[in-house]
């Protein structure tokens, strides 16, 4: 038996999210039924992090134990060839300790979050990025941001049906910054609650609308209460940067 981890990049849009659903596709599901088709084994994906409906990943980290002798490049080589024409790609393919998970193992967690700021709507990244057509105060959007770094009750901007077991996290970056005609809004944790970083660029929209001044951001903050949630970010203009390893730390 093999541990291997794995790096796949996904477009979300076809998908229920990273996970496997009873109730439609999922990059799991694709991943393990390409394998079956290639090794006869009903093997299991575990990731990194667990991407909703329409999220996107660059870097998605997963692990899977494999019992059948491959090599790196044929396991890589053969999976993309079978999850096609789902957008799936599997980076890169490297043998792990057996004891390394994806999930458990991992230190640190990167998102991204686009935003369209024009007037005219996107023709080529259409499910790729949030369009918001009014103009955006990226200034105040950065005040707000920064008043989110660091440890906090984040139950504002926690899902309802968040399973994990405390609304404490530890944020470490929350970043605004232009990129031509696109607003890009970065955030790195150890983990997250499920919908927080969606939640928290839902409001610093409304602070680049001037709908909210920067300083509600920290209100929200400190209410503990999802009614206190301005808004929530659509899942199409989000991220899964990176999964962090302490290995790959040190060999930074």
């Amino acid at each position: 038996m093999t541990r291997w981890r794995l790096t796949v990049e996904y477009d979300g849009g076809p998908f229920m999210g990273w996970q496997r659903q009873d109730h439609g596709p999922s990059v799991q599901q694709a991943l393990e039924a390409a394998l079956q088709r290639m090794t006869g084994e009903q093997a299991v994906f575990t990731a990194a992090g667990r991407t909703d409906a329409g999220v996107h990943a660059l870097a998605m980290a997963t692990h899977v134990d494999v019992e059948k002798a491959l090599t790196p490049h044929r396991l890589r080589e053969g999976l993309n060839a079978l999850v096609r024409p789902q957008p799936i790609s599997v980076l890169d393919v490297a043998e792990v300790a057996e004891d390394w998970h994806a999930r458990f193992s991992c230190t640190g967690r990167r998102y991204l979050y686009r935003i369209l700021n024009r007037r005219a709507p996107p023709a080529l990244d259409a499910g790729k990025v949030w369009h918001i057509a009014v103009p955006l105060d990226v200034e105040a959007m950065r005040r707000g941001a920064v008043l989110l770094v660091g440890r906090h009750d984040f139950t504002t901007f926690r899902s309802v049906h968040c399973q994990s077991d405390s609304p404490v996290k530890t944020l470490d970056r929350f970043e605004v910054a232009r990129r031509g005609e696109e607003i890009h809004v970065e955030a790195a944790a150890r983990s997250f609650l499920h919908h927080q970083v969606r939640s928290m660029v839902g409001c610093l929209a409304m602070v680049g609308r001037g709908q909210w001044a920067a300083e509600d951001m920290g209100k929200a903050l400190e209410a503990r209460d999802r009614a206190a949630l301005g808004l929530n970010a659509p899942p199409h203009g989000l991220y899964f940067v990176e999964a962090i390893y302490p290995e790959d730390e040190a060999s930074r």
